[in-house]
């Protein structure tokens, strides 16, 4: 994960404590070369700190204690000093440009460094803490009568790995919010480890505990392919089809790029679950909905959310489309998420031509950072419009 921004890091580390050195400390006699020295000991340290994250050879360590100290450090040192770099050299500018005596770009440095540790401790512990119960309705003429108040929960991106030491609390939380809202189906959309399935292994009887009417059908995300590690490829091969295998010993059935029907009466529901768009791409739109009667109503899970405007929505084929993938961002500020500059659909409900698209924020994450976009748990409830 460090590799893919290593440089950036590393850059902004070596910017920021420069320009201090060079704007403010280097001219002044008391900052002796050892006072010196103790400003940029930090810095250095954290440089060493993320080298070494870089360039190992996994996406995270198997530890997940050693990157999220390393984020939290990140938000402590790096981030508000590169704030600070930032605000002071454009406060320089406007200082010259004005004829100001003096530097705003300070102050303002200030309370957003203030606000940066803000955001840093509340995503951590409270903004992680948070669950939200979402309830949807989706009308169409397409379902059949006999399917009218049909309750489906949609929950994603559990990242089980994830809850570890007093958030394993959590996920038993999440667990139980999903059992009580009585669904008839539970659609779980992807993500279910970080790296390996070896992390399901503690936590396996909590997620055996769900239950529905109609069972639980579930898809892969891009991180249940195990490949995130950098082992053998028939290593990886091995630990995606023990996910797989591990699910389907748990009841729940794992459609790739396969579909499955529900009976009511004469009437059906048709729920497709097609596997990942991009890395790993394993998607067969095709394949998924061959069989497929027209004019059904189908349900198609996919982890990936731009694979809806890409080709499900055109098709005309699928009326509820249920994603996960984005986290909501997993911060959002003012209702600005950075999600949305790679993703159309980041999060919520999406409406065009007849057709519906429901992107969650899941109820994990591989960092066990939120902020002011909270894990949910939607609960969707299918009507006949007459």
């Amino acid at each position: 994960m460090i590799a893919r921004i290593l440089f950036l890091i590393l850059i902004a580390i070596v910017l920021s404590d420069l320009y201090f050195d060079r704007r403010y400390l280097r001219h002044r006699r008391h900052f002796t070369w050892w006072k010196r020295l103790l400003w940029w000991f930090p810095g250095g340290l954290m440089a060493i700190f993320t080298l070494i994250l870089g360039l190992s050879h996994d996406f995270i360590p198997d530890d997940m204690t050693i990157i999220n100290t390393y984020l939290v450090l990140l938000g402590l040192i790096v981030v508000p000093k590169v704030i600070a770099a930032l605000c002071s050299s454009l406060g320089f500018l406007w200082r010259k440009l004005r004829h100001r005596r003096k530097n705003w770009g300070n102050l303002v440095a200030f309370f957003l460094c203030i606000f940066n540790i803000y955001i840093l401790i509340y995503g951590f512990t409270i903004g992680f803490k948070k669950l939200e119960v979402k309830h949807i309705d989706i009308y169409s003429a397409d379902l059949p009568q006999s399917f009218d108040g049909y309750r489906m929960v949609h929950f994603s991106d559990a990242h089980v790995g994830s809850f570890t030491g007093w958030r394993r609390q959590l996920l038993q939380r999440d667990i139980d919010s999903i059992n009580a809202q009585h669904p008839d189906l539970i659609a779980f959309t992807g993500d279910l480890q970080n790296l390996r399935p070896q992390e399901l292994y503690s936590v396996q009887d909590m997620l055996m505990s769900l239950k529905a009417k109609d069972g639980i059908v579930s898809v892969l995300g891009n991180h249940d392919y195990a490949e995130y590690t950098e082992e053998d490829p028939a290593i990886e091969t091995a630990n995606c089809k023990e996910l797989i295998d591990r699910q389907r010993q748990w009841g729940w059935d794992v459609l790739l790029n396969s579909h499955t029907a529900i009976h009511r009466d004469k009437d059906s529901l048709v729920i497709a679950g097609e596997q990942n768009l991009e890395k790993p791409d394993s998607a067969d739109f095709g394949k998924t909905m061959s069989g497929i009667q027209p004019g059904a109503f189908v349900v198609l899970l996919q982890h990936n959310p731009n694979a809806w405007d890409q080709y499900i929505r055109a098709s005309n084929r699928v009326q509820l489309t249920l994603s996960g993938h984005v986290h909501g961002g997993q911060i959002s500020l003012f209702g600005l998420r950075p999600a949305r500059f790679k993703y159309k659909e980041d999060y919520g409900l999406y409406q065009k031509d007849g057709k519906s698209l429901y992107v969650t924020s899941g109820i994990g994450a591989l960092i066990p950072f939120r902020f002011g976009a909270p894990a949910e748990i939607v609960v969707i409830t299918l009507h006949h419009l007459k």
